[in-house]
């Protein structure tokens, strides 16, 4: 046996070899991605609650939207109606101050007609 026998039979050796990984490698790669059980699968059904997740997230955000907007308009129909009771709260303050206070008597005036004149 020469050396180049002896070359040729490791490379042959070293490609049953390599066959034989990527056989393996090859079947385990079909497993892997099998829908029914393997990784193909659960990556399917991750994928599928990633948008189901995705739809539910939008929905609850134009939730909060709408609900902030109403509350928004409570919150100033609330003030203004508060700014309401505090000016009939003043005005009821202010009024027994008012009946207190004297009027200064002003003379009633009756107009009374000229003599001579006429409105003819």
């Amino acid at each position: 046996m020469t050396f180049e026998t002896i070359l040729q039979g490791v490379i042959l050796a070293g490609a049953l070899g390599l066959a034989a990984f990527c056989t393996v490698l090859a079947r385990r790669l079909r497993r892997l991605n099998d829908l029914e059980t393997g990784l193909g699968g659960a990556i399917a059904v991750m994928a599928s609650e990633v948008d189901r997740l995705e739809k539910a997230i939008i929905a609850a955000r134009d939730e909060a939207k709408t609900a902030s907007e109403a509350l928004a308009i409570e919150i100033a129909r609330s003030r203004s109606e508060r700014a309401n009771w505090e000016l009939h709260r003043k005005i009821a303050e202010a009024a027994p101050i008012m009946q207190i206070a004297p009027r200064p008597a002003t003379p009633s005036r009756r107009l009374r007609k000229r003599e001579g004149q006429s409105h003819a």
